[in-house]
């Protein structure tokens, strides 16, 4: 479901490993039904590094270890059944799929933007389970019985169900160093008295604005609550306080130290701008600390503005809808049929591992959750193909990212981009779409250059017709479809998922395995929940930096800097668009490698998105340009989440890893680039007619495949690319995003020459060795 919202796990977190050198190989479940369970038991999680004779898991086939056991020939394909484990299945100590499901769940879990929860059980874990099913029972109640008085008061009242969970579920970690502890002392998996404290204080301050009883000079009611505004009596002074360092904290607890300190940043930017020179240009005339506090608890800016309404209004619904979907064995059926679709082909375990990431994204819509999940399946697959560790860790993280970009349950920040914008979701799917389209085609076409480059060797997936797979599960696919078909017929995006949530838990009792009895449908419904803990937070807190821009006016002073810098370099105004989009790209990959990516959407909207709407890009292209650049934090060093999970599994070195990631998510780079720069680039987003859309996609294709070829370096067809050849097809692909009659044909002109000089070395050789090139890294 949409990235930094995926479920908050009830069995917690474990430690992060130490990258690079990640838990042993997940290897594929026992059992016939099972792709994505790893059958990997929980204390043998990490291989022991001090053990001479344990081999690593990239440098070993299943029971290397036994002796006498020779290695697969490489010239026979492998038999790999994805039901049968690395272990031996008949072990009766080896974990079962539900261990190992939950196993891949908590390497998962260590990686993705929220930090670790707690195991709550007892009368703790019941209140929660309670006050969970309350926030989801509220809203799936305001689809389809509104509040009467208004939106904001909804907001009041989800904020104060959900805020107090923060504090339950989230550890206060705060650890003194090594050097200082008298002694250690284990974590506690209970709540401390100082989170109850939270908790009531959180209660307090959360539903003080709509108490119908009088507090001092404060209170009185929700209606007396908005009369104030401008004019906070001390009492509101004191709660707004407290709920601003309450949110403070959430922040803290749930994604780290970083997002609380912009957010002081640009508290102190709002307080302390007056001292500045009024000469700069981001000086202002200054607001006192009452003005601020209003500013984000009594406006609609602050506090409860777009980004919490996005949380409460959708994401939560799309966060159940996912768990009901993961739990219905989705997620399962997904993995099966992609292998079952490519086992035959050379390329079988690099395919399956794209189609994977693509359909996964449907219910997981994290980027490093999506390549555990399918990196515990697919990299003993991949192995057996024979990828070195950190080109297939490369592929896995760059298909797992995808899953945020991929239609229909796009990332949590395409929801504020459709209510900052005024759009349908449906509009914003539709915006998605070709750009998903040529992500995944440069990822397959780097699968198949690799898969020539590197000598990998067919492996067998045998999993039976896939034909048999659709007709038996094919029903997943419908609540997919209805979301698509609803939003079509003008449902809103609440009510389309809550419909689809109902069908999916319907047809769950069309596999018995899988049935969502009352149980686990409130497992589902808490699992949603717990999952949009971390986001409310994020949104929440994003409020200070929305309603600071706001009251200071920082949003045009940065797009004026911006520009300025951009000018300084060139007055031509083409450059100068090419300038700012290139420097808003660096600006955004920066901001994203420290915050979650709906905060570096929100962030980065109100900075860098005056700057693009000023030089003339249109709002669909200055939106989309900002959510792309924000999702690729998870796969841009140095912290590139999903490429650490995707070390974690393969156990393949760190940076190569990143950089093999980069590689195969160049097309993610470059195309949002191509729809700012120049305005055929809308129809890359779909905008402009049959005709401008046509042009878009087919020379965006081919330089795609251009930029593969060139960071590949091979040719399918012919065979390896020299050195002229590469760097003549990198100038093409990059002249060919400039979709323009004079760049385009320019483009496709070095394209030619580059692909005819490959032609003739391979031509004028007498004959080419016929084994493949082995690729070092």
């Amino acid at each position: 479901m949409p990235a930094d919202k995926s479920a908050a796990r009830p069995g917690g977190r474990p430690p992060r490993p130490r990258p690079g050198a990640g838990p042993a190989e997940p290897a594929e479940s026992d059992g016939t039904s099972s792709l994505t369970s790893p059958a990997t038991r929980p204390d043998q999680a990490e291989p022991d590094a001090g053990k001479p004779d344990q081999a690593r898991p990239d440098q070993t086939e299943p029971d290397a270890g036994k002796p006498g056991q020779a290695r697969p020939d490489p010239s026979k394909p492998d038999q790999a059944r994805p039901d049968q484990a690395d272990p031996d299945p008949g072990k009766p100590d080896q974990a079962g799929p539900d261990v190992a499901e939950q196993a891949t769940r908590d390497l998962a879990a260590q990686f993705e933007d929220e930090k670790p929860g707690r195991v709550l059980s007892g009368p703790t874990g019941l209140l929660l389970t309670i006050a969970a099913l309350a926030v989801g029972a509220l809203a799936l109640w305001q689809v389809f019985q509104p509040l009467s008085q208004g939106s904001k008061y909804y907001l009041i009242i989800f904020l104060a169900g959900v805020l107090p969970l923060v504090f339950l579920a989230y550890p206060a970690d705060l650890r003194l160093p090594a050097r200082l502890r008298i002694r250690r002392r284990p974590a506690s998996t209970r709540p401390t008295v100082t989170d109850w404290v939270l908790v009531a204080l959180a209660v307090a301050a959360c539903l003080y604005p709509i108490v119908p009883i009088r507090i001092g000079d404060g209170g009185g009611g929700y209606n007396a609550f908005l009369d104030r505004q401008g004019l906070l009596s001390p009492t509101d002074l004191v709660l707004g306080t407290v709920l601003l360092l309450l949110l403070l904290e959430a922040c803290r607890r749930t994604t780290g130290w970083i997002l609380p300190a912009i957010c002081l940043v640009f508290l102190g930017y709002g307080y302390y701008g007056g001292l500045l020179p009024q000469s700069w240009p981001v000086a202002h005339a200054g607001l006192d600390f009452s003005q601020l506090v209003d500013a984000f608890y009594n406006s609609d800016s602050g506090f409860y503005g777009t980004p919490l309404d996005v949380a409460a209004s959708y994401i939560v619904l799309f966060t159940i809808y996912g768990a009901v979907l993961d739990l219905s064995g989705a997620g399962r059926f997904f993995v099966d049929l992609s292998a079952a679709a490519f086992r035959r082909s050379r390329t079988a375990a690099g395919r399956t591992a794209v189609a994977s990431g693509f359909l996964l994204g449907t219910v997981s819509g994290s980027g490093a959750a999506t390549t555990v999940s399918i990196g515990a399946v697919t990299w003993p697959l991949l192995r057996r193909a024979g990828y070195p560790p950190e080109r297939a860790g490369g592929m896995l993280a760059a298909a797992g990212v995808g899953a945020i970009l991929s239609p229909p349950t796009l990332g949590a920040a395409a929801f504020i981009i459709a209510e900052y914008l005024g759009v349908s979701y449906l509009q914003v799917l539709g915006w998605a779409t070709v750009p998903t389209v040529l992500y995944y085609l440069g990822i397959l076409l780097a699968v198949e250059i690799d898969a020539r480059r590197s000598g990998v060797r067919p492996v067998v997936v045998d999993v039976g017709s896939p034909w048999r797979l659709l007709g038996r599960f094919g029903y997943h696919f419908a609540s997919l479809i209805a979301i698509i078909v609803f939003l079509a017929m003008g449902m809103s995006a609440t009510r389309a998922v809550v419909f689809a949530t109902v069908l999916a838990v319907a047809l769950s009792f069309l596999d018995r395995t899988h049935r969502l009895t009352p149980g686990r449908l409130v497992t589902a419904l808490v699992t949603g929940v717990r999952g949009v803990l971390a986001v409310t937070a994020v949104c929440a807190a994003a409020g200070i930096i929305t309603a600071t821009t706001t009251k200071t006016g920082l949003g045009p002073q940065a797009a004026a800097l911006l520009i300025g810098g951009a000018k300084a370099a060139t007055s031509d105004p083409t450059l100068v668009l090419v300038l700012t989009a290139l420097l808003a790209a660096l600006a955004l990959s920066l901001l994203g490698l420290a915050v979650p990516v709906t905060a570096s959407f929100v962030i980065g909207w109100v900075i860098v998105g005056p700057a693009l709407l000023d030089l003339g890009v249109t709002a669909p292209a200055a939106a989309m340009f900002v959510f792309y650049f924000a999702v690729l934090s998870e796969v841009s060093p140095p912290t590139a989440l999903a490429a650490v999970a995707a070390a974690a599994v393969t156990g393949g070195r760190l940076v190569p890893t990143m950089w093999q990631t980069l590689r195969y998510a160049l097309p993610a780079y470059l195309t949002p680039i191509a729809f700012v720069i120049t305005p055929a680039g809308l129809g890359l987003l779909g905008i402009g007619g049959v005709g401008r859309i046509a042009f878009a996609a087919v020379v965006t294709a081919l330089s795609v495949a251009v930029l593969a070829v060139a960071a590949g370096g091979w040719l399918p067809g012919v065979g390896p690319v020299g050195a002229p050849e590469r760097l003549l097809g990198v100038l093409a692909g990059v002249t060919l995003l400039w979709l323009e009659p004079v760049p385009v044909t320019v483009g496709a002109t070095l394209a030619a020459v580059a692909a005819a000089g490959v032609f003739l070395r391979h031509r004028s050789a007498d004959r080419q060795p016929s084994d493949p090139v082995e690729e070092q890294l």
